[in-house]
């Protein structure tokens, strides 16, 4: 499926260049908008410019690859709704599996790599130590893995519901709220994004880790909270299985 979105990218080239145009101006204009708003400001929260350019950048990094890799929860309804999930079901690679990665974006496959070196260049001027990176990629991962519970939180209420599109911008919405550290919200707003919807976890506590703000124990709470995520997000994809309807029954 992979290999059938990168031909496709091929043979409308004219349009994943607009697509790729278009992402890198409103990355850009969200980057002059730091800018502008720490030009008056100085800091956000008690960050200064580089540090909340970090967070934003550590913001999409998570959000780029999450859509890279699970694009295909996007078109995961139609294949419910049309019956063809039944085929899905019949094959000897898991459903799970096939329902999330089954169909990578390649056009933001093309924008990690210029981000990657973006946090690398924005970062090195934080000064981490070799702690605070190892604790970084650690917690880059267990952002990931929460937004993998995410995804397949979401393609199990599509089961249920047959309802995704909402879902995943709802998802996508909230997420939005990581492009800055949680600490500019008041509480309990902040709680929440923390504990109940790991925004801040999965988002806001990598940047942290960087900059020598989280403990060890923090790190491993995070991790915690991560690998429930998923225990539960698998349970509610197997719970949605028992309420799927065949398209033959």
């Amino acid at each position: 499926m992979s290999r059938n979105s990168f031909m496709g990218m091929l043979s409308q080239r004219f349009g994943a260049g607009i697509f790729i145009i278009g992402k890198l101006l409103r990355f850009g204009f969200f980057l002059a908008f730091i800018f502008f708003l720490l030009k008056g400001t100085k800091t956000l929260a008690g960050y200064n410019l580089n540090q909340t350019l970090f967070f934003f950048l550590t913001f999409n990094l998570i959000d780029v690859v999450a859509q890279f890799l699970f694009r295909e929860v996007y078109r995961f309804r139609p294949l419910v709704v049309s019956g063809s999930f039944d085929l899905v079901l019949t094959k000897p690679m898991s459903a799970l599996f096939r329902s999330l990665m089954g169909g990578a974006d390649v056009l933001d496959l093309v924008t990690i790599s210029p981000l990657v070196l973006a946090i690398y260049l924005v970062g090195r001027g934080l000064g981490p130590s070799p702690t605070d990176v190892l604790f970084y990629i650690f917690l880059i991962i267990n952002g990931l893995a929460l937004a993998t519970a995410f995804h397949i939180a979401v393609i199990s209420m599509g089961i249920i519901t047959l309802e995704i599109d909402h879902t995943i911008m709802i998802y996508r919405d909230i997420t939005n709220l990581g492009r800055f550290p949680i600490d500019i919200y008041k509480q309990p707003l902040q709680g929440i994004l923390t504990y109940l919807i790991p925004v801040g976890i999965m988002i806001t506590l990598p940047a942290k880790a960087l900059m020598g703000l989280v403990s060890p124990w923090g790190v491993l709470l995070s991790f915690a909270i991560g690998v429930a995520a998923v225990l539960v997000s698998i349970r509610l994809w197997h719970f949605a299985l028992t309420k799927y309807t065949s398209a033959s029954s």
